[in-house]
């Protein structure tokens, strides 16, 4: 098999049968929960984002993700208010509702030539379209990346939980981001986002994937059933 082709259904067998690696909803609930144990930054200030800025540009890869405050009524919407951009060792939270989107972050954002992975970013581009006129460059979609090993899932607790055996929990999902103090467990969660990015691509740059050998690799497709049923 090529690894370098794409499996955006999974892998395609002769007798018509698709294979893909996915992970069941019961079997992720049982995995240990993953933890962030890196170093945490609150960026809320000017001079704040500034100093992120350059620590991150001296990365050769940034992990991205954003938080917004959820809406429990129709019609009601709010602008994103934390983005997460993590190197290896440090996650810095900045908040934008305090600070809009600074220069300098934008101007990581724009360069083509830092690489950041993220995870349904056309999401946060559309949100942070919202702030300010943005040209996002250099990102890595793991979405789209993770086709090319015939994972067939989409969110970044099913991915991981089949690369590393570990659930991130989303408990903290639908918190307030724009309360006036993050808690730890707001900040840890966040960070945990944007790490775990750069996690799965590490993992499959380095170390690859054969989808055959995970125990997450199961039949999705049996054109057997179609006959059955027709």
């Amino acid at each position: 098999m090529d690894n370098n082709q794409t499996y955006l259904n999974g892998i395609t067998l002769p007798n018509g049968e698709r294979w893909g690696v996915t992970i069941a909803k019961d079997e992720l609930s049982r995995l240990p929960a993953a933890h962030y144990h890196g170093k945490l930054t609150l960026v809320d200030t000017p001079e704040g984002a500034e100093k992120a800025a350059a620590v991150l540009r001296e990365s050769d890869v940034i992990g991205f993700d954003t938080e917004t405050r959820p809406t429990f009524k129709r019609g009601q919407n709010h602008k994103v208010a934390l983005m997460q951009l993590s190197t290896r060792e440090e996650c810095f939270l900045i908040r934008l509702n305090v600070l809009g989107l600074p220069e300098s972050i934008k101007a990581l954002l724009e360069d083509a030539d830092l690489p950041k992975i993220g995870l349904s970013i056309h999401d946060d581009f559309h949100s942070l379209g919202r702030i300010t006129d943005l040209e996002p460059r250099g990102f890595i979609d793991l979405q789209t990346y993770v086709k090319q090993y015939a994972i067939i899932d989409n969110s970044l607790t099913r991915i991981y939980g089949i690369l590393f055996g570990k659930r991130i929990s989303k408990g903290q999902r639908l918190t307030n981001w724009e309360a006036m103090t993050l808690t730890r467990y707001q900040q840890e969660y966040a960070a945990l986002d944007a790490l775990a990015c750069i996690d799965i691509f590490d993992r499959l740059e380095r170390e690859g994937f054969i989808p055959e050998e995970s125990k997450h690799y199961k039949k999705i497709y049996d054109p057997a059933d179609e006959e059955e049923n027709s």
